[in-house]
């Protein structure tokens, strides 16, 4: 994605220098990734902007550039070591710790887009039978919501079929709602790339690899 948003903006002749040209892109990308795993609300409330995005985003840029100065000044991380900035990424925590909290969180808030086996058979063409046979193989993440009703994260399927590497996963990391958390978020293991979007690509080694070793 970001090198998508570094085509498009030396296409439109964007006056920036080879460094700030790849921070754009990056943060432009990393921008579009995240949104679809914002809360409803918070995605709403996004939309509803309709203008102001300079100001806001100049703003941001100003207070985030403060931050790292201060952290530079206060000395708090060692020699050649990058400032924190802001709160520690949820997936740099252990995962044993986030499994509570994820028990009594809805799943709208944090999962993205879900869908029960009647939207995947109509939208998708996953039979039934196929998709409750994944889920007794492990082959699906498949969360439970209310009493015994299970829904599928969409962002998991590819061309009608669970992403290659999904059932490695859920084998390293047993509790599904851990597991799609993990493969959600940004992972410090994986240079801040996020586990699901790297499945989607067909780089699975990796992904199965710092699995295993988190669970």
């Amino acid at each position: 994605m970001a090198e998508a948003v570094q085509r498009a903006l030396m296409q439109h002749g964007a006056l920036l220098d080879a460094e700030a040209l790849v921070s754009a892109s990056t943060m432009a990308g990393a921008v579009a990734a995240a949104l679809p795993f914002l809360p409803q609300a918070q995605r709403l409330a996004i939309s509803s902007v309709k203008g102001g995005w300079t100001e806001l985003t100049a703003e941001f840029f100003r207070s985030m550039a403060e931050r790292i100065v201060r952290a530079d000044l206060s000395g708090v991380d060692g020699p050649g070591e990058s400032p924190t900035i802001g709160p520690a990424k949820p997936a740099s925590r252990p995962l044993a710790e986030r499994a509570f909290e994820l028990q009594s969180m809805l799943i709208e808030d944090w999962a993205g887009e879900v869908a029960g086996s009647t939207y995947l058979e109509e939208k998708f063409r996953i039979p039934r039978s196929t998709l409750h046979r994944w889920q007794r193989r492990g082959e699906v993440v498949a969360l439970r919501k209310g009493g015994r009703k299970h829904v599928f994260p969409l962002a998991q399927f590819v061309d009608g079929r669970p992403a290659p590497g999904i059932s490695d996963v859920l084998a390293a990391i047993t509790k599904p709602r851990l597991a799609w958390f993990w493969l959600t978020r940004p992972s410090i293991e994986l240079d801040g790339r996020i586990p699901i979007e790297m499945l989607r690509e067909d780089m699975i080694e990796d992904v199965v690899r710092v699995a295993r070793s988190l669970s």
